[in-house]
């Protein structure tokens, strides 16, 4: 069994072009899957697996207390490695057909609004490279909308400052440019004259934007960190995800009049109806502002 969840993995990262995070994620997924089958189930082959087995894995998940999102995941690397184990005909049918994942309660994305991002913005150290570096990666992030994982990614050659654009590889491998502002392109000119070369390990030869104390890229679990840290020092009491800012950026241009498709293309969304949730947590907060100021709400 875990030689087809190789060759599956296999799969992901060069037909289908999945990015690592995304692939790690269906692997681990799915090594939880068959441990549960071998040891639960005790099934011998992929061939012998049913509907029923598959159930009794998703109830397993319920009683270890799992979310519904995390189960909705589950399922989905579940039906996809079933689906490839089918054309690769290495099993005579696929029992994850007919399974459908938890249905899941609707959460609008956690923004701030424009006081908290200029605290944000304001909290790094500027007088350290450190501080310069961290300044650049927050302008940047609020500047483009970019995940974490594509802001990390990026190297010296994918930012053009003189064109004020940046070139980002999101999900699928899927490339595009973003347009970003004078403050952006300011902060990021004073990192990479006063901040980078301060950071560089003669050892490494590294392409990669933003370094970490190594000299070597800076890693997702150090943003993390870093922003947990840079929250607390600008006093915000909401909680923060890597992908707040990013919310952010496509809500506030949607308050200011952007148009969706815009949004949708600086985001790499695929669908439109993933870049729609903003227009709901626009509509959230219009509601908020009248009732706090209209005199007969």
């Amino acid at each position: 069994m875990r030689d087809h969840l190789q060759d599956f993995i296999h799969y992901m990262v060069v037909e289908k072009g999945l990015a690592k995070n995304t692939v790690a994620a269906y692997e681990r997924d799915l090594k939880h899957y068959l441990l549960f089958l071998d040891k639960v189930e005790q099934l011998a082959s992929l061939n012998e697996v049913t509907r029923a087995h598959i159930v009794q894995f998703l109830s397993h998940l319920k009683s270890e207390g799992k979310s519904a999102k995390t189960i909705a995941r589950h399922v989905a690397s579940v039906r996809s490695f079933h689906q490839f184990l089918l054309r690769d005909k290495a099993v005579e049918h696929d029992p994850s057909v007919h399974i459908e994942p938890p249905k899941m309660e609707k959460t609008l994305p956690k923004v701030l609004n424009l006081a908290e991002v200029e605290a944000l913005l304001a909290a790094p150290d500027t007088s350290t490279p450190f501080g310069k570096r961290d300044q650049a990666m927050l302008e940047l992030l609020y500047a483009t909308g970019m995940r974490v994982s594509e802001l990390i990614s990026l190297n010296l050659d994918d930012v053009h400052l003189t064109m004020g654009f940046v070139r980002c590889t999101g999900k699928g491998n899927k490339e595009r440019i973003i347009p970003i502002g004078k403050t952006a392109i300011r902060v990021l000119e004073t990192y990479l004259q006063a901040g980078r070369p301060q950071l560089k390990s003669a050892k490494h030869a590294e392409e990669a934007l933003f370094l970490n104390h190594h000299g070597k890229r800076l890693s997702r679990q150090g943003f993390w960190k870093l922003l947990k840290a840079l929250s607390k020092k600008a006093n915000i009491e909401k909680e923060l995800t890597p992908h707040t800012l990013r919310h952010s950026f496509a809500t506030h241009l949607l308050e200011n009049g952007a148009d969706l498709r815009a949004v949708q293309e600086m985001l790499g969304h695929a669908d439109i109806s993933t870049t729609q949730i903003y227009t709901h947590v626009t509509k959230t907060r219009m509601k908020d502002v009248y009732s706090q100021f209209h005199p007969r709400a």
